[in-house]
């Protein structure tokens, strides 16, 4: 039975890792880039429902695949000018 990801609850890094089924090092490469926004309490992350469902929003794809194809854009005019 899948899990409910609650907006309002607050999650551990543990508990984010096992509803969006990533490994511990990608959950902190997340963290580190500021990707998944958390607050550290106590030296812990603490990770918001709301914050854990506007990663994996179909919005933030399309974000993401804009800005990628942006920089492919600019990377093949610097390239075609040579």
């Amino acid at each position: 039975m899948p899990l409910e990801i609650k907006e309002n609850s607050i999650y551990t890094t543990k508990e984010t890792q096992n509803l969006l089924k990533i490994s511990e090092s990608t959950i902190k490469r997340l963290l580190k880039k500021g990707i998944l926004r958390a607050n550290k309490v106590g030296g812990q992350y603490r990770i918001m429902g709301k914050e854990i469902l506007r990663l994996i929003s179909p919005e933030l794809e399309r974000k993401a695949e804009g800005v990628y194809l942006k920089v492919k854009k600019k990377a093949v005019n610097v390239i075609n000018k040579w």
